[in-house]
């Protein structure tokens, strides 16, 4: 569902409603240097130290709605929440949430005490309202302070249904994230990954769906068939992923809107790894004949597929660069797993990682300047390189990480990863510094994560 978004923004706050706005809450207990508002920034970049005080938003009126959170009061301070929230896990910023900090009046939200802010050290403030409308729906504001120049800096508003609550927190989070780093947001987006449930020898595997922060959790597929490898259409309107039904892989694409899927191809052949294109208009995959593994490219409306790779072995995988001019992918034609790199033709084949072990499932970064892929010496760890194959580093050192996904702006991995002994599967986040992870919260064991765009 797309939101709509108000712009210029305007606070419609009466006198009588704002005698209605709800108390500040009480200042916490403990001080805001120690409760982390000064904010740091891990990257290797020429990041800023911004302290970001995030209160929770207010409302004209505490009226009950229809959201998980319950008053517009609550929401409110959920809102706060989950904008603290995503700034903190992105690894850029450490900022200060509601629970900390006092709560602004409604008519506060466009007229900052600026004072009392700068105060308690903060150099970047987020305040905001929520406020029910006549005809059942929800107006989320969102507004960015410098408090030095005591100067707005961004603003937008989303009507929203009570149930996308959080879309308005994520879309806001992605407000502040783009004008205070100067990059592509990337909150409001969803991942597809597939659900593991049942023993080892007999695992169901359902493809299911959640925002970036594990929240508003859904299975798509039953279970009756193996799920296996999702990926988003560029455009956000559908995932594909293959699927195997009593030993029959097929590919198919479920249109996210009409609740739907088409068969695109069906396979008497082990099918493996389907990926998009950029442009939505080609899907890659690969498939075993007379053991021989080979990358095949077919339009995503169907058709006859091509043959992009023949050599002996297993050629499989494949992403292609963000331009669509190139394909990254794996084969073991030198005798172990390892990175190569072809034009999208399937011409000039060229192996790309010389860095000992084994190294599989690579993806284009959707900023074209990094390559992630998993490496295999003793343990698996998630790394990138640069399309050429130099500059390798890892970013994870765990036991068994694996298949990473880029989120929309090439700052972040998921990635998914096995517990020695237990044998469980979660999936989990890094950024490119490697010094920040996480796991999402899954209801059922994850694997084969795929970060999909940005909502529209």
């Amino acid at each position: 569902m797309k939101l709509r978004l108000i712009l210029p923004l305007v606070l419609l706050a009466a006198p009588a409603l704002a005698q209605q706005a709800p108390a500040p809450v009480p200042q916490a207990s403990q001080p805001a240097e120690e409760a982390g508002l000064s904010g740091e920034v891990s990257d290797e970049s020429d990041w800023q130290d911004l302290g970001i005080a995030i209160p929770a938003f207010a409302t004209d009126a505490n009226v009950p709605t229809q959201t998980s959170a319950g008053s517009t009061a609550a929401t409110g301070i959920a809102v706060a929440q989950v904008i603290t929230a995503d700034l903190k896990n992105n690894g850029l910023f450490k900022p200060v949430g509601p629970d900390a900090l006092p709560r602004p009046a409604f008519e506060q939200v466009q007229a900052p005490e600026f004072g009392v802010w700068s105060g308690r050290s903060a150099e970047m403030l987020v305040q905001g309202y929520v406020r029910a409308t006549g005809d059942g729906n929800l107006t989320v504001g969102c507004y960015l302070y410098d408090v030095a120049l005591k100067q707005q800096l961004a603003k937008a508003g989303w009507v929203v249904p009570p149930a996308d609550w959080r879309r308005a927190a994520h879309k806001c989070a992605d407000v502040i994230y783009a004008r205070l780093s100067g990059e592509s947001p990337f909150f409001d987006s969803r991942i597809a990954y597939i659900a593991e449930t049942g023993p080892k020898d007999h695992r169901m595997k359902r493809l299911a769906v959640m925002d970036s922060d594990g929240a508003n959790h859904r299975f798509i597929t039953t279970g009756q068939a193996t799920a296996l490898t999702p990926r988003f259409s560029p455009d956000y309107g559908s995932i594909m992923y293959l699927s195997y039904l009593n030993g029959s892989p097929r590919i198919y694409v479920y249109d996210i809107e009409r609740n739907s899927q088409r068969l695109l191809v069906q396979s008497t052949n082990a099918t493996f790894a389907p990926r998009w294109s950029p442009d939505g208009k080609w899907v890659l995959y690969s498939m075993a004949i007379g053991g021989n593994t080979d990358i095949y490219k077919i339009p995503a409306a169907g058709g006859t597929a091509q043959k992009l790779t023949d050599s002996p072995g297993i050629d499989i995988g494949g992403s292609f660069s963000p331009d669509g001019s190139k394909i990254v992918f794996e084969s073991d034609r030198s005798g172990s797993q390892q990175v190569y790199v072809m034009n999208v033709d399937g011409s000039g084949q060229q192996r790309v990682s010389f860095f000992g072990g084994r190294s599989a499932t690579p993806e284009w970064s959707p900023r074209g300047d990094q390559i992630a892929f998993t490496h295999i010496a003793g343990n698996f760890r998630i790394a990138v390189m640069n399309p050429t194959g130099g500059s390798m580093r890892y970013l994870t050192d765990s036991w068994q990480d694996e298949a990473p996904s880029w989120a929309p702006n090439g700052r972040v991995i998921q990635f998914f990863r096995t517990a020695r002994g237990s044998g469980k599967a979660g999936i989990w986040q890094v950024d490119l510094t490697g010094r920040n992870e996480r796991r999402l919260p899954t209801p059922v064991d994850g694997s084969d994560p795929a970060w999909g765009p940005i909502r529209p």
